[in-house]
């Protein structure tokens, strides 16, 4: 297969966009769906890969480009692995991630079993021909009071091992360096990396 020249970044989530813009290489062009007015598809996978896929392989059919899609959420032990694959529908239904962090903080409170937790985020590439490839990347935790300015979704509530700062207290670079997104990316890397 030919050189990899330009991705469509299949998100409509902005801060993600980024994200997984600022993982691929600068020389790599980065397209959003939005670009090309394509909506998002139904994600009805039941793991983080499955929605991953999904994802990859919808925008990969709409835009006839290399796809690259993320499926990435918050799981907490003492509440099951919730909100998990749903973290982005449990903000939406509860007005936003302010709401939803402060609906988690109640329930973690109320179950007092822990706080330990977990971001996973499955990174899927997908070419036109339907090759595709998907890595996973998980970085465990604690819940927190909510804390910092930085990052986007749950991020203020979520403290890595080995760190005192939230994941939102972290300069973007820092997070960059050690998120799921980034250990997702790294194994992807090692595979892909021929076509850049």
């Amino acid at each position: 297969m030919q050189k990899i020249d330009k991705i469509l970044v299949g998100t409509h989530n902005k801060g993600k966009f980024i994200e997984i813009s600022s993982l691929l290489p600068e020389k790599i062009k980065k397209i959003s769906p939005i670009d090309l007015g394509i909506k998002s598809p139904i994600e009805n996978g039941k793991t983080f890969e499955e929605n991953s896929e999904i994802k990859a392989n919808f925008f990969c059919k709409n835009s006839k480009l290399v796809t690259l899609s993320d499926d990435s959420g918050l799981e907490i032990k003492s509440l099951n692995g919730d909100p998990g694959i749903l973290s982005s529908r449990f903000a939406e239904d509860l007005g936003g991630f302010n709401s939803a962090m402060i609906k988690i903080l109640e329930k973690v409170k109320n179950q007092n079993k822990g706080t330990d937790a977990q971001f996973v985020s499955s990174l899927t590439i997908q070419w036109p021909n339907g090759k595709k490839i998907t890595e996973t990347g998980i970085i465990k935790g604690n819940i927190t009071d909510i804390r910092g300015k930085n990052g986007f979704g749950y991020d203020p509530i979520f403290k890595p091992i080995g760190y005192s700062k939230t994941f939102a207290e972290m300069d973007y670079h820092e997070k960059l360096k050690i998120d799921h997104r980034q250990i997702a990316y790294q194994k992807l890397y090692k595979k892909i990396k021929v076509y850049f």
